[in-house]
């Protein structure tokens, strides 16, 4: 296995830390999940560009690098949706005194702003679509890379979840320090509302990059 698959290999690895961590109401448990998220968000670029500038692209890299991405995606967005889901969600139950107490939405000028659960749908439906999209159009011989708006979608959606993870540590650490200053409430806007722009502009391009996907290779499948 050469560096760059055993990059990848570690970001597999990581998923499940970065996915569990979160659900533990410490300050330190929500650091590391931040962290760990942090550095798979920066060797998911760097392995893909030390293969291809190094050469070592292999049939196991091919295999590894999408599991990694997609387990990053689960791993992140389902303790995003638990922790940040608004009150009146339908998929979470609002009786459970503890999870509406442990909620996390991002705070931002306008009010809270949580995650609903179409938004993860769209996320992961989304992915998941084009994970099958690829793999048929390659079984026809066609090659389907990756276009500027998935680029920046990518690009938005990894400030989105950083944001979000480390409010997490952040306002859990508020919490236990009884922090309640007028420079706390700013970097919670400030925070807030750099979260929930990226988001909106990660939900436009995963529409808007689906969309071009499909008009530039629905012709593939005419034949």
């Amino acid at each position: 296995m050469n560096l760059p698959n055993t990059i990848t290999a570690g970001r597999i690895l990581a998923a499940p830390f970065i996915a569990a961590l979160p659900f533990i109401g410490s300050p330190g448990a929500r650091l590391i999940a931040f962290v760990l998220y942090i550095v798979a968000a920066v060797t998911d670029y760097y392995d893909g560009k030390l293969a291809r500038t190094r050469n070592l692209i292999t049939d196991l890299g091919r295999l590894l690098d999408p599991l990694a991405d997609k387990l990053l995606l689960f791993a992140t967005l389902i303790p995003m949706f638990v922790l940040m889901a608004p009150h009146t969600d339908p998929l979470i139950p609002t009786s459970a005194e503890s999870i509406d107490a442990g909620r996390l939405p991002f705070l931002t000028p306008f009010g809270a702003i949580g995650l609903p659960w179409w938004i993860v749908a769209l996320v992961i439906g989304r992915e998941l679509f084009m994970t099958v999209f690829r793999q048929a159009a390659a079984r026809r011989g066609v090659v389907i890379a990756a276009i500027g708006p998935a680029k920046w979608k990518t690009a938005f959606q990894s400030v989105w979840v950083g944001s979000a993870y480390f409010w997490f540590f952040a306002a859990t650490t508020a919490a236990s320090q009884n922090w309640g200053s007028a420079a706390w409430r700013a970097f919670a806007y400030f925070n807030g509302t750099v979260g929930t722009l990226t988001m909106i502009a990660s939900v436009f391009l995963t529409v808007y990059s689906l969309a071009l996907y499909l008009r530039r290779y629905a012709g593939v499948f005419a034949f």
